[in-house]
């Protein structure tokens, strides 16, 4: 899991002090709606949640969220049961974590894919945040000159909810497709949704329909949807967030984004006394905490060579790539 889990690793074995912060510590995970099924992000979530309560010894409290009104009752329930961490999946969980967070300062709060500041703002809460435009630059090459090989110029994005951890990926998908073949169009539309399948398929097919010859579903469980209707039309589709490289026949690529390791860190430093509350932990290429998932074998090596270059540059420096959507 990279330096940074090496760094938290050392830490939770940093000897009896770290040790006595274990006894009996209990850790909670709120998902978002698409709850732990999705198959991706919600899922790596409580892997990372599990590892962490297995490494320490501790107890983990997973609580699914069915819909937005269960954010604040599985806040409640992650209290009674006496959790001195909370994770939430998410950055829909901000606004009901801000409430949590300032009602209850001596538990240590960590939200995934938002920042600290907009979560309470307290030395109790850690955003724990992810340059996932790095990793939707890397698939965004690869579709590009996917789309390039079958005689067109345009490939798409099928979103779920806009949001800024959705536009993230897109951004640096737009932003490095149009470096390595200039004039490819991207095609960005949205399924306002994260669950419903059938949502993100209507919105791929219209894609479809515009001359798209990838598609990048960035939509979480919705976006099988699109997946299963770049099978259907015979081009390809791109996963997010966990490597979907067997959740359709004709997959690219994914972009992933470790989730799991973010909760792990926050569950363990918390555990061992070093909770880094008051600021934002950033994964990214260069701590491994994002990257592309299996590549499919139909990618030529000098795709993937063009791919890794584009990685150097980013993790020296050399090349910034957008977080945001144009406007």
């Amino acid at each position: 899991m990279g330096g940074v889990l090496a760094l938290v690793i050392a830490v939770v074995a940093a000897g009896p002090a770290a040790g006595a912060k274990k006894a009996g510590f209990t850790a909670a995970l709120v998902s978002d709606v698409a709850g732990f099924n999705d198959n991706g992000f919600n899922k790596n979530h409580l892997v990372g949640l599990n590892e962490a309560a297995k490494k320490i010894g501790g107890t983990a409290v997973p609580l699914v969220s069915h819909s937005a009104s269960d954010y604040a009752p599985n806040f409640n329930t992650a209290i009674r049961k006496g959790a001195k961490i909370v994770v939430a999946a998410g950055y829909l969980l901000a606004p009901t974590m801000k409430i949590y967070s300032k009602k209850f300062p001596n538990v240590d709060f960590a939200i995934t894919d938002d920042s600290y500041t907009d979560a309470g703002g307290g030395k109790n809460v850690e955003g724990l945040t992810y340059a996932t435009q790095e990793g939707g630059c890397l698939v965004g090459i690869l579709a590009a000159e996917m789309a390039k090989k079958m005689g067109g110029n345009t490939i798409g994005a099928v979103g779920g909810i806009k949001i800024p951890p959705v536009d993230s990926y897109i951004a640096g998908y737009k932003f490095c497709a149009d470096k390595v073949v200039p004039g490819t169009k991207v095609l960005v539309q949205y399924s306002n949704d994260f669950v419903a399948a059938d949502k993100c398929q209507a919105v791929a097919q219209n894609e479809i329909g515009q001359g798209a010859k990838v598609l990048f579903q960035v939509a979480g469980g919705c976006g099988l949807g699109a997946l299963k209707a770049a099978d259907q039309a015979k081009i390809w589709g791109i996963g997010v967030d966990s490597d979907e490289y067997n959740d359709a026949k004709r997959i690219l690529t994914s972009a992933v984004k470790k989730t799991d390791i973010g909760v792990y860190d926050a569950v363990t430093q918390a555990a061992a006394g070093k909770f880094q509350g008051g600021q934002d932990l950033l994964l990214n290429l260069k701590n491994n905490g994002v990257g592309v998932g299996r590549i499919n074998p139909s990618v030529p090596k000098s795709w993937i060579t063009l791919m890794n270059s584009y990685r150097a540059k980013i993790i020296s420096g050399k090349l910034k790539v957008p977080s945001a959507l144009a406007k």
